[in-house]
């Protein structure tokens, strides 16, 4: 195995928990201040620290959220997926090492001008950040009045939604009782995959304080007493989501395999995607059966080129235990991707030696 993400699947897990680190995202005017505000009056989240990201020289978000917490960073005038970022790396260097000691959690609220996948990548290729935090999970506000309008004039606002662990349609008590337009549905289906969804204002707090309090390092009970990774919840259950295509050409659809894999041809198709077309992979999240380990599923989370060490889970979240991997992409074809995985599989199983009696 050579490369980058068959050389993952080789290190050993990570040692020592991580700060969990939640992404709030979400077009211009879309809530997600307001929002924040709520959270963070919550006496389980007194430890988060809060980045504070605006497109503009004065930050306003910055003196609003601060009256709710006194632990705010600012960065201001630019956007976190491109100047900035270098100014975020480092202040999530600088939280990990304050001499008062490291926040329980940190929570990064973009500009509403940002695309989050720059972000993402921060923590699964900057070395410094994948050692102390690990990615909770991305939570996007969805304004249900101006939706339609926005993700039809703004990409910006459809590479929020795409890579969102979590979709919060906000504004519907304006709506005067009437649900969301189905066409808003149609499209926050269509490029979110997965994620789960939730369009009442009074689940909102209680969905991303749960996505916040189970961190990516496994920490979220599912309520058997088995903590599992978030973002992956949804996983548990079979999928019958079908594929949406957006106008731009993102995409979502899910990849299934009844049989366990083989680890090493897993690996070389992961390696194949990633290196064929790995600029179009916005995200890509899913749970994976190997046939070495079949009593221990296996976690992947990637931005592009980018992934972070798969995590092996102690059990099966559910009875459930076929792979099931989310792609959320630019212009992929599905069967491609999915033939491809058959046929490294089986020249992996006529390579492999046959074992039995005598042998």
């Amino acid at each position: 195995m050579s490369g980058h993400f068959s050389s993952l699947l080789a290190l050993p897990e990570a040692a020592g928990p991580r700060i969990p680190v939640t992404v709030l995202t979400g077009f211009l005017g879309s809530g997600k201040t307001t929002l924040l505000n709520r959270l963070l009056a919550l006496p389980d989240l007194r430890d988060t620290a809060v980045i504070v990201n605006e497109f503009g020289a004065v930050g306003i978000d910055q003196d609003l959220t601060s009256l709710a917490c006194e632990d705010t960073v600012l960065l201001a005038n630019g956007c976190l997926c491109c100047s900035v970022r270098g100014d975020l790396v480092g202040a999530l260097e600088r939280l990990a090492l304050r001499e008062q000691g490291a926040p329980r959690r940190v929570l990064i609220e973009t500009s509403g001008l940002a695309d989050p996948g720059p972000i993402l990548r921060s923590f699964l290729g900057e070395p410094a950040v994948r050692a102390r935090y690990a990615l909770a999970g991305v939570a996007c506000t969805v304004d249900a009045v101006l939706g339609r309008a926005t993700l039809a004039g703004y990409p910006e606002a459809v590479r929020q939604l795409a890579v969102a662990d979590l979709v919060l349609l906000t504004k519907t008590d304006l709506l005067g009782g009437a649900p969301p337009a189905g066409e808003l549905l149609a499209q926050v289906q269509a490029l979110s995959g997965e994620a789960q969804q939730c369009m009442d204002p009074g689940r909102h707090l209680a969905l991303l304080q749960q996505l916040m309090l189970g961190g990516a390092t496994g920490q979220q009970d599912d309520g058997a007493g088995m903590r599992q990774a978030p973002g992956y919840r949804a996983m548990a259950r079979p999928v019958t989501a079908p594929a949406g295509t957006h106008r731009d050409g993102i995409s979502s659809f899910v990849l299934q395999r009844e049989e366990p894999l083989p680890a090493q041809a897993f690996g070389e198709w992961m390696d194949w995607v990633t290196a064929m077309r790995g600029d179009d992979l916005l995200r890509v999240k899913g749970i994976v059966h190997l046939q070495e380990h079949p009593d221990q599923p296996l976690v992947i989370h990637g931005v592009q080129h980018l992934f972070a060490p798969p995590q092996t889970l102690p059990r099966w979240p559910g009875a459930d235990r076929s792979t099931r991997i989310v792609f959320i992409t630019r212009g992929l074809d599905a069967q491609a991707l999915d033939d491809t995985l058959s046929v490294l599989v089986r020249r992996h199983r006529r390579r492999a030696p046959i074992s039995g009696p005598g042998t």
